[in-house]
């Protein structure tokens, strides 16, 4: 009886790294993260309060200027004092062609930035 429960034990340890392996939540193809739901390259960095965006591939800002989108390697001076990594920013699993701009209405609803000023409006309130 005791080597059946060794036997069970062994079993179970061996086969337990399998199952495991299908938790992952992306995949890792040549380098480049792939969302295993939507099968896109985790391409696009989208930044609510700037309502811009950032392309891992090609190094790029894409953000507005007088109404025109500007596609340039560093963003402008008058957001440089802007933390990038302030966790204020979603990958965008949902997209990865080279224009995310026509998705910014959806990415606004979806991801709308909350500042310290507004964020009493999205809270519940006890009155």
């Amino acid at each position: 009886m005791k080597s059946l429960k060794n036997t069970i034990a062994l079993i179970a340890l061996l086969l337990s790294p399998i199952a495991f392996a299908q938790t992952a939540t992306t995949k890792n193809v040549s380098g480049q993260l792939i969302d295993p739901q939507t099968n896109c390259i985790l391409r696009y960095y989208y930044f609510p309060n700037l309502e811009a965006y950032y392309d891992t591939q090609k190094n790029e800002y894409w953000y507005t200027e007088n109404g025109q989108w500007i596609v340039a390697d560093e963003i402008p001076e008058g957001y440089r004092g802007y933390s990038l990594y302030n966790k204020v920013n979603v990958v965008i699993h949902d997209y990865d062609d080279d224009d995310p701009t026509q998705f910014l209405s959806r990415h606004k609803k979806k991801y709308p930035y909350i500042t310290k000023n507004n964020i009493k409006k999205l809270t519940a309130s006890i009155e």
